[in-house]
C-alpha cells in the first residue's frame, strides 16, 4: 500500500463527511450568499476554526467571481489546492528529527492521546532508516506505560532506560540523555507522563524534565513534540496553548485521524500556532504513523483522486 492509499484509508470517515457536505451544498443551485454561508458553516463544523472558515469562504468567493466556477468538483479541487498551499508551510520531514548528533526528543501530551504507542512507532521508523534508538520511560507514574514501552523496545530491538514505578521522571530523562551521549546513540525518545494540561504539579514535573536535560547539553532537548488526539476537536487547541507555556514546542503529531475525527482541526492548529506537523496517526498498526504530506492530506480530505 503506497502513501496515498494509506491516507485515503486513514482519512476515509473524515473526508467522506466533508466532501459529501460540500457536494450537497453546491449541487443545490447557483452559488449565492446563502450557499456561501452554508459553506462557511460546514467548514466550521469540520473544526477548521472560525477565522480559517471565513478566510476560505472569502477567497473562494473572489475566485468564483473571477472564474465563474459553480461545478462542485471544481470547487473541491480549488479548495484542495488552497488547503495544500496553506499546509505546505507546516510540513516537517520526520527524518529531520534525527539530524542532530545524539538527538534527544521529549514526547508529551495529555492522557489517552496514544503517546507511548506513537513513541514506539517513531522508534520503528528511525530503526527502519538505520538509526540507533533508545527509549526513556519517564512516565513513571504508570507501570503500564513502562511495560508498554518495554514491549516496543523488545519488538523493534532498541535499548530502553527505565526505573521503578513512582521514580523521579526527571531522573529517568537524565539517565536516558547520559546513555545517549555515552553510547553515541542517534536518537533518544523520552516518554513523559500523560498529564492533563490543567494539573499544575504534573506540568511542573514536565518543566523539570526539560531543565534537567539541559544540564547534560544546553541544546537538549533537541525536539519537544506534542501528541494530539484529533477526536478532541477544538480542545486540542487548548492543549497546544498550555504546553507551549512550559516550553516552546517544535512540532506536533496528530493521532486518531482514522476515526470520526474531523480532519479540519489540523488546519486550525497550524493557522493559529504556526507549528509544523511531523506525522499523522491513521491506525493501530505499527506502520500507520505516516509523515505529514500537505498535498496528500488536502486531496484526501476532500476526496480528490
Amino acid at each position: 500500500m503506497n502513501l496515498l492509499e494509506k491516507f485515503k484509508l486513514g482519512l476515509n470517515k473524515s473526508s467522506s463527511s466533508l466532501s459529501e457536505g460540500i457536494n450537497n451544498i453546491f449541487k443545490k443551485r447557483k452559488v449565492d450568499q446563502d450557499i456561501l454561508q452554508e459553506f462557511e458553516d460546514l467548514l466550521i463544523g469540520s473544526d477548521v476554526g472560525i477565522e480559517t472558515a471565513q478566510n476560505l469562504k472569502n477567497d473562494f468567493e473572489k475566485f468564483r467571481i473571477d472564474k465563474k466556477i459553480d461545478d462542485h468538483k471544481e470547487i473541491l479541487k480549488l479548495l484542495a489546492d488552497k488547503l495544500s498551499l496553506e499546509l505546505l508551510k507546516y510540513e516537517k520531514n520526520l527524518n529531520d528529527l534525527g539530524n542532530n548528533k545524539s538527538a534527544v526528543i521529549v514526547v508529551s501530551g495529555v492522557n489517552g492521546v496514544g503517546k507511548t504507542t506513537t513513541i514506539g512507532k517513531i522508534g520503528k521508523f528511525f530503526k527502519d532508516n538505520n538509526k540507533s534508538v533508545v527509549f526513556g520511560a519517564a512516565d513513571t507514574f504508570r507501570a503500564a506505560a513502562i511495560d508498554q514501552l518495554e514491549l516496543w523496545a523488545r519488538k523493534i530491538k532498541v535499548d530502553i532506560v527505565k526505573s521503578e514505578t513512582g521514580s523521579d521522571p526527571a531522573s529517568v530523562a537524565f539517565k536516558t540523555a547520559e546513555f545517549t551521549k555515552k553510547n553515541r546513540i542517534d536518537i533518544a525518545l523520552i516518554d513523559t507522563a500523560g498529564r492533563l494540561q490543567n494539573k499544575k504539579n504534573l506540568m511542573e514535573e514536565y518543566k523539570k524534565i526539560i531543565n534537567v536535560l539541559k544540564k547534560i547539553d544546553n541544546d537538549y532537548p533537541n525536539e519537544i513534540i506534542l501528541v494530539l488526539d484529533a477526536t478532541t476537536g477544538q480542545n486540542a487547541l487548548n492543549q497546544v496553548e498550555e504546553f507551549s507555556k512550559i516550553h516552546d514546542l517544535t512540532g506536533l503529531i496528530i493521532t486518531k485521524l482514522d476515526s470520526t475525527a474531523k480532519g479540519g482541526i489540523v488546519l486550525a492548529i497550524c493557522k493559529k500556532y504556526k507549528l509544523p506537523i511531523i506525522a499523522v496517526g491513521m491506525g493501530e498498526k505499527e506502520d500507520d504513523l505516516q509523515p505529514f504530506k500537505a498535498d496528500l492530506f488536502a486531496k484526501t480530505l476532500l476526496s480528490i483522486n
